[in-house]
């Protein structure tokens, strides 16, 4: 039968599975788990096991193979190759051959049985292959190229259960066959479609730009246009740019040229331009080429903006090479950049950099595929759940995941270390069969790695829960419905028709918990968190503060979901004439502020959190509906929050029996959290003293557990601790939330749906 070649999905590739659609099955009359020949280009074939097809290929006639047997059948992506029932016998033996810097003690053979159960080899082929973890792991392109070195019966066998595994003393760099990376250019890199994950949409575009004119040149011909000459792709750092043009090389067969910015710059005049010319000769000699120019932005800035004369004299020779008199044949530039803004206009025109392509972060989707290409030759523990990493790691690039397996395989690695001799240059066998990766080792690395898109900003999350926050009920459902809600549930919003708060100022008394409810609402919504000190932003040169205040958004947008916390925010967004001493910086920081939260740059999940102790000082133009419009009052605490702060603050101290917090509570009025925490510490600080001004230094250790924090010790504190909210500034807040109360009266009708639905 003929069948369409398509990629196999991430998590399936490299064990040596075909997936074809039930109804061409049932017409060749095959089974899940039979084996077929795919007949290739040029006499070459590939077997591989029957697999079957994904719901959405159903009907279409299309067999799913990974890079490696796309590879051994010399086939492309979208090529038609006949499939035909296999004949292929259980292996009684097979030979393999190991690379010359792997050295291991002990029969690894079941290790490596287990590892190719049901797979069909031939003499001479390299199979990918991972033994383990750490610099043996298969992370993406570095898969140890196991070699074939001999079969009985010969011919495609396939390995069972009961085949015997003998590993051969020669290495495999010595057996004759087809080369460990494939049988490659040598400057072709070994890395297929499916070590891609997260980019489907993205790859297609420039499968569409680059490899349809290289393979049907014809097509273009008969539609009369030339075909694109370059692809230029940008986004942030680690998102898979090179990767995707490493891919695209190898998977197309074409010469593959790599140029490195700072490598051909030199001092010297026109010798920078003589080695792009060079690189560029070379690829039509080799046609067809692809000549890849990582990070573009370093050899092609803008001119007017550069003062170097190399530079502009560097974008000159580019610029002729992409457009000039000479045709460049079937060579096509790839450009990488994260800093897309930065090169000079010229060179993003079409018949240049035809097409401009985002290689964005990925989401929670893509996240999870990257990570199936990152763990495909991992020994996991069965209880990990992928999609559970993938939906905590907001704003985490393909980089940062990649880092993420490793670090979680080197804490397996930290385990078995205490075993491993390592005087010695071989690993005992054993010692491989029992590394497995667990979920402790993925959850001990994920503290360890923050997103690289906000290493600057970030600020790790205290593990600060609703329980850490005493009363304040109605303060924490609000803080709920505002950043919770459209995070956990936006197809309510959508249903709705209802945009989502962009932002919230909790006033209050200063030690009323205001901060402290910040950091649990950005534990408990599960995102990303930038705290921003309000006088940090301040600078002396003009456009700086602005910048700041512009860069804190630019990653909040980029590493979405976030929660933006400003604490202090009186500090940097007073009312605008009142201080004129100031040169105008804080006006043009809260004009920032102003078009940052409501401009024609809309805020997708990222809401702002601000506090303030004076929100009376606050520019009212901040403070209205579709800014900051959720106005929370975090209230001095009455008798039964006080109780509840008390319960938080005495929850691990050693409490004697005679101490009633609810006698406590009723003697703290006008006690804020702040000064409740005092008064538990003044106690504990009581008890302490007492206790060891009443023994010597060596009983201390033996008597200690018998130390209690009794109610006389309350009484004491109680003497040394007051009240810092006096009646007046109770009343003064109380006014202020009135007057928000009355400017709020028109944001009503959207509080109804909310608690409707609440």
């Amino acid at each position: 039968m003929k069948l369409t070649v398509k990629p196999l999905k991430q998590k399936d590739a490299g064990r040596g599975l075909a997936a074809i659609d039930r109804a061409a099955m049932s017409e060749m009359g095959l089974e899940n788990g039979d084996y077929i020949v795919i007949d290739g280009h040029e006499g070459s074939r590939a077997v591989a096991r029957v697999w079957p097809g994904y719901p959405e290929d159903e009907g279409r006639g299309v067999v799913r193979i990974d890079g490696q047997l796309r590879q051994e059948a010399n086939v492309g992506i979208d090529d038609t190759v006949e499939v035909e029932d296999a004949d292929v016998q259980p292996a009684t033996s097979v030979t393999v051959a190991l690379p010359q810097n792997l050295r291991v003690r002990g029969n690894v053979g079941p290790h490596i049985r287990n590892k190719l159960s049901g797979q069909a080899v031939t003499k001479g082929q390299t199979v990918p292959f991972s033994l383990g973890l750490g610099p043996l792991s298969s992370m993406s392109g570095q898969q140890i190229p196991l070699k074939i070195a001999d079969t009985d019966p010969e011919g495609t066998v396939v390995v069972t259960d009961s085949t015997d595994i003998e590993v051969s003393e020669k290495p495999a760099e010595q057996i004759a066959g087809e080369a460990p990376g494939g049988g490659n250019h040598a400057d072709t890199p070994n890395i297929t479609y499916e070590d891609i994950g997260g980019l489907d949409d993205e790859l297609e575009q420039v499968r569409e730009m680059i490899e349809l004119p290289m393979r049907h040149p014809e097509l273009f011909q008969q539609l009369g246009i030339e075909p694109p000459k370059g692809v230029l792709l940008h986004g942030p750092p680690g998102t898979g740019k090179t990767l995707m043009a490493k891919a695209v090389a190898n998977e197309i067969d074409a010469y593959f040229t790599n140029i490195s910015g700072p490598e051909i710059m030199s001092k010297y005049y026109g010798e920078s331009e003589e080695q792009l010319r060079e690189v560029f000769e070379e690829a039509e000699e080799n046609a067809p080429a692809i000549v890849f120019i990582d990070e573009i932005d370093s050899i092609a800035p803008k001119r007017g903006e550069t003062s170097g004369d190399v530079e502009r004299r560097v974008v000159a020779q580019l610029l002729s090479l992409m457009d000039g008199l000479e045709s460049r044949k079937e060579v096509v530039v790839i450009g990488a950049t994260n800093r897309v803004d930065a090169i000079d206009p010229a060179l993003r025109r079409g018949g240049r950099f035809d097409r401009e392509i985002e290689i964005g972060v990925p989401d929670k989707e893509g996240r999870k595929e990257i990570l199936q290409v990152h763990t495909r030759g991992m020994p996991l523990v069965d209880e990990i759940d992928l999609d559970e990493y993938a939906e905590s790691t907001h704003g985490f690039v393909g980089a940062d995941l990649e880092s993420l397996t490793k670090e979680s395989a080197m804490n397996a690695l930290r385990r078995i270390r205490p075993e491993l001799d390592l005087e010695s240059d071989e690993i005992d066998a054993e010692i491989l069969e029992r590394l497995k990766v667990t979920e402790a080792d993925l959850k001990d690395a994920l503290k360890g790695i923050t997103p690289s898109a906000m290493r600057e900003v970030f600020v790790e999350v205290p593990d600060i829960t609703w329980n850490d926050v005493g009363g304040l009920e109605d303060t924490k459902e609000r803080l709920r419905e505002t950043i919770q809600w459209p995070l956990e549930y936006p197809e309510v919003f959508e249903t709705m028709d209802m945009a989502s708060p962009k932002g919230v100022l909790m006033y209050g008394p200063p030690g009323t918990g205001k901060t402290l409810l910040a950091k649990a609402v950005a534990n408990e919504a599960q995102s990303n968190f930038i705290s921003v000190k309000g006088p940090e932003l301040l600078n002396k040169y003009v456009g700086e503060s602005e910048k700041g205040v512009r860069e804190v958004f630019e990653k909040a947008r980029a590493n979405a979901p976030t929660v933006v916390f400003f604490d202090e925010i009186d500090a940097i967004a007073g009312e605008r004439g009142r201080n004129s001493s100031d040169s105008g910086v804080g006006e043009r920081v809260v004009s920032q502020l102003l078009t940052e939260l409501d401009g024609i740059e809309s805020l997708e999940d990222v809401v702002v959190i601000a506090t303030s102790n004076r929100p009376d000082l606050i520019d009212s133009a901040l403070l209205r509906p579709g800014r900051l419009d959720r106005h929370v009052h975090v209230p001095v605490p009455d008798e039964e929050a006080r109780r509840a702060i008390l319960e938080v603050h005495t929850r691990n101290k050693p409490l004697a029996d005679d101490v009633d917090l609810d006698k406590v509570a009723r003697k703290t009025e006008g006690f804020v959290g702040a000064d409740i925490e005092a008064l538990a510490r003044e106690a504990s600080m009581a008890a302490s003293r007492e206790f060891i001004n009443s023994v010597s230094p060596e009983e201390v250790d033996e008597s200690v557990g018998n130390v209690r924090v009794t109610m006389d010790h309350f009484e004491d504190a109680l003497d040394q601790v007051g009240a810092s909210v006096t009646e007046e500034t109770r009343e003064r807040y109380d006014e202020i939330e009135e007057q928000f109360d009355k400017r709020d009266a028109g944001v009503e009708e959207e509080e109804t749906v909310s608690r409707t639905f609440q």
